[in-house]
């Protein structure tokens, strides 16, 4: 873009720092405009990275990064961040295959102190700097950015209340878009912002302490009086019980607020607090009308906003999902829904207007969320939790623990299982096969299309026991969900091809490929449906019937549902070899989903390679080790 002249001059944050401070409003705008040109060409988070253009800007240009360390949360806001920090270029792969991540990422650059991609993590690895360069006798500042809605997880304040009484120097900007901490701000919190940060106040508040201190009566009593003024003022009082310094609310997009507020608290010591409040999809129109909307987009036309959505022919299984919820809801009264603050993207928006009593968003706050569930269970209630694969690994132990343990009857509606795309490794679901099988008491059912899906959440609503349904990202097989609340028979897979030689034992969307395989190679192709209780007599009967099985599965292939299959043959004592084939065993990073399968030989032809040269590995001669030809 040629009519960016100040932007196209910062390859770095020294660039920037050289930039008269009267310039930086101009800079902020060229920001804006490359900002929305590049996402509506790659799509990418949107709103959110909008909003943080100010608060970037002069984050970069009061600290010396990267020797200060800025930690953002979640990544959502990173963008301007990037693009400041040697990488505008690289903004037209964003997301794409062996191109930019969409979210900070240690090895793509200095400057990106903390790989994120889950929320409420930056305060307790800011910390943990803050601490390394203490210990280490480093002077440098360390900043943790963390949004509204990741304050409402408890690893947030477990790292506050760490922090507070660690004697580190930090600074927490709590970057509050949705006013849902705070009043609106005005000219008396501009001005206090200035005289809380200040050093006139800060040095009379450390002399009033020690002239007091001789009386511990008369200091308690004015830190107290301090407390109450401040509280009266300001709504951070809990920040302050939690031992930080607060300052704020300031308005997140004033750089006139912002820049001697930081260049302020950049001097202090000890653990600081700045509350500003931003807008999200701040200076484009559709996206401040409509910042959910925005939040994450596809390509779209800048100059236009996104389009009205054409009618797919295909339901996504998320939509399945929300379908079944509202049906469910009608004919059984005990059914409730759990959500960990994404309503939009589970599907559940139909069912939080038809049914808001029994609809509960805990915010992000994944591990209360199982154990709330847990509780409701206990009183005779059904509640489905309908959470991403790569988030209920935070409820792991609750999971264990206050589910599973209990046996309680928890319907877990795993969406995104195994490969998502373009937000790559941090948002991929591809562990919980594995971490689900070693639970006792848990039912774990994957279902090969949309309809099956459907059946599923039918099934699992039906059982006394922990239930999981995990189904894929986006659309299936195309196969459409018949009406009503039909079951399945529990622990039965089905024989969908018939062939010879080779079984293909197909887990959830492994079917398609395993179906285009089979047809290569004239295989039998088994849809197992259910990975726990595993169909036991279907693979006795494989096994007896083929000189080869096949597990496939889009998961970690150990500890996956191959190793479900495994265990079955070691227990019947069966013969019959058996090829693993999964995901390997490192983190698989972003791209089109269609080719990271490809590339990792679980597309219908790597399939078939695969079991092509596991049987001509097995006919191959015995390898000379004599050394005579």
């Amino acid at each position: 873009m040629n009519n960016l002249p100040l932007l196209n001059t910062i390859n770095s944050p020294a660039d920037l720092r050289r930039l008269e401070r009267r310039e930086l409003p101009q800079l902020t705008e060229e920001l804006r405009t490359f900002l929305v040109e590049s996402v509506s060409r790659t799509g990418g988070h949107f709103s959110s990275n909008l909003g943080t253009i100010e608060l970037t800007v002069a984050l970069h240009y009061i600290f010396n990064t990267p020797e200060d360390r800025l930690v953002w949360d979640v990544g959502h806001q990173c963008y301007a961040h990037k693009i400041l920090t040697g990488r505008r270029e690289l903004m037209s792969t964003l997301r794409m295959h062996n191109g930019l991540s969409g979210f900070p990422k240690r090895c793509e650059s200095p400057y990106d102190t903390f790989g994120v991609g889950h929320s409420s993590t930056s305060i307790s690895a800011a910390l943990g700097m803050a601490l390394a360069a203490k210990h280490k006798g480093e002077k440098r500042k360390v900043v943790a950015i963390i949004g509204d809605g990741a304050m409402s997880a408890g690893m947030a304040f477990e790292a506050l209340n760490n922090a507070g009484v660690a004697d580190a120097d930090l600074l927490v900007v709590l970057n509050d878009n949705d006013m849902s901490i705070s009043q609106p701000v005005g000219a008396l919190n501009k001005y206090l912002a200035r005289l809380f940060s200040g050093h006139t106040f800060n040095a009379a508040r450390k002399a009033g302490e020690k002239v007091l201190g001789v009386s511990p009566s008369l200091l308690e009593f004015a830190k107290r009086a301090e407390e109450h003024v401040k509280g009266m003022l300001t709504p951070g009082t809990l920040f302050e019980e939690l031992g930080f310094n607060y300052i704020g609310p300031i308005d997140g997009h004033d750089l006139d607020s912002l820049i001697p507020t930081l260049q302020n608290l950049s001097s202090l010591s000890g653990p600081q607090f700045l509350h500003v409040i931003t807008k999200k999809g701040q200076g484009y129109k559709q996206a401040e009308a409509d910042p959910i909307l925005y939040h994450g987009v596809a390509k779209f036309q800048a100059d236009v906003g996104i389009e009205p959505a054409k009618s797919s022919p295909k339901l996504t299984y998320t939509q399945v999902f929300g379908d079944w919820l509202c049906d469910a809801a009608a004919t059984e009264p005990r059914l409730v829904a759990i959500t960990p603050a994404m309503c939009e993207g589970s599907g559940m928006v139909r069912f939080a207007e038809k049914y808001a009593d029994r609809f509960y968003d805990v915010g992000i706050a994944e591990q209360h969320a199982v154990t709330f569930a847990a509780g409701l269970a206990c009183e005779g209630l059904k509640p489905v939790v309908a959470i991403y694969s790569t988030f209920l690994q935070r409820g792991y132990d609750q999971l264990v623990h206050d589910v599973a343990l209990q046996n309680l009857p928890v319907v877990f509606a795993i969406d995104r299982g195994g490969l998502v795309g373009a937000d790559g490794p941090t948002h991929h679901g591809t562990f919980d096969i594995s971490y689900l099988c070693c639970i006792p008491n848990m039912m774990i059912m994957l279902p090969a299309d949309e309809a099956e899906c459907r059946l599923m959440l039918s099934t699992a609503l039906e059982q006394d026991c922990p239930t999981a349904v995990r189904y894929p990202r986006g659309a299936g097989m195309g196969t459409t969900p018949a009406s009503g609340l039909a079951t399945l028979a529990v622990g039965k897979g089905i024989v969908r091809r018939q062939g010879t030689g080779t079984a293909i034992l197909a887990f959830g969307s492994m079917l398609a490929p395993a179906l285009k395989a089979g047809e290569q190679l004239d295989a039998t192709v088994a849809n197992m449906r259910f990975v726990k209780p595993i169909d036991r007599e279907l693979i006795m009967q494989l096994a007896g019937e083929h000189s080869l099985l096949v597990s496939v599965e889009e998961n970690a292939a150990i500890g996956g549902a191959g190793s479900e299959v495994a265990r079955v043959l070691e227990e019947i004592g069966s013969n019959t070899p058996l090829l693993r084939l999964g995901l390997p065993d490192r983190f698989i990073d972003h791209g089109d989903h269609a080719r990271l399968l490809m590339e990792l030989g679980l597309d219908g032809d790597g399939i078939a390679r695969s079991i092509q040269q596991r049987k001509a590995e097995k006919h191959a001669p015995p390898e000379n080790t004599t050394g005579i030809n």
